[in-house]
């Protein structure tokens, strides 16, 4: 990557953490590229002229302003959960004549909500915060303990201990509303979560109602040995493994060649699927 590339990244960096986060400091810059305090420091200035309405000067760094425009965000609240869970900053994809990008459509996550989960996962939290789902409609208040953000294939969601469900559970993120409010110290930790601390294996394999070369086929798209596909997953993460492999437990297709695959240890797997 040359200079340029970097400065754009070291810029985009500023911008994620602005608005995502509500603010951006000189140690957060220098921690994510070992760079100087001094580079830190130029590279929020250059920002600042470049874009002198996004941010707002305060004790131990800025915060965003109510007048932010994105000038290196996508506002694709993926592009922030991709450097959060894994350390990656993704920059604009090049075009490239030979491929092409299955384009899924983007739901919409309130920043505001995103700021105060970031907050409470960050700092072990309890979050009071409003939510809808397709079961009940309607703005339902929730205490949450979220512990970690969760892809799922399609979408994010993130997971935490649910007061009203007094259980774990996994909330849609484009289904909260509202602004959210700290509440205080979570006593409900990831350590406590007994489905995301265990992990199990899926067996899978073609389908048997396939013929031998149908099999065949399968075998060798999944790398299988004898046969067969071993996954080790998290328990909580299982059903939606099972759903990005279009792996119905509950009954078979009637078309082996739209089954394609089968769970072989569905009874031990069972219990921790979401209707186990």
């Amino acid at each position: 990557m040359n200079s340029s590339e970097q400065r754009i990244k070291r810029l985009l960096f500023i911008e994620l953490l602005a608005w995502w986060e509500g603010s951006v400091s000189n140690k957060q810059l220098q921690d994510e590229f070992a760079i100087s305090r001094q580079q830190a420091y130029q590279d929020l200035k250059d920002y600042q002229q470049h874009c002198p309405d996004n941010l707002i000067a305060v004790n131990g760094g800025y915060q965003v302003s109510p007048q932010f425009s994105a000038n290196y965000l996508s506002l694709d609240v993926a592009q922030y959960l991709q450097w959060f869970s894994t350390g990656s900053l993704m920059l604009a994809q090049q075009v490239n004549p030979l491929t092409s990008l299955l384009s899924i459509p983007k739901r919409s996550v309130s920043v505001v909500v995103m700021r105060q989960l970031i907050k409470a996962i960050r700092y072990q939290q309890r979050l009071e915060v409003d939510y809808v789902s397709l079961s009940n409609p309607e703005n339902d208040g929730r205490i949450f303990h979220p512990h970690t953000f969760v892809n799922t294939g399609l979408r994010w969601h993130v997971r935490g201990y649910c007061e009203k469900s007094r259980d774990y559970r996994d909330l849609v993120l484009s289904r909260f509303s509202g602004e959210g409010d700290i509440l205080g110290d979570s006593e409900h930790k990831v350590e406590d979560d007994k489905a995301w601390q265990t992990f199990i294996l899926l067996i899978i394999q073609a389908d048997p109602r396939l013929s031998a070369a149908q099999q065949a086929v399968l075998a060798n798209d999944y790398q299988m040995e004898g046969g067969q596909l071993i996954i080790n997953t998290r328990a909580a993460l299982a059903n939606y493994l099972l759903q990005e492999l279009h792996i119905n437990t509950k009954m078979l297709d009637s078309t082996p060649e739209a089954q394609q695959l089968v769970l072989v240890n569905i009874n031990e797997v069972k219990p921790w699927l979401f209707n186990g």
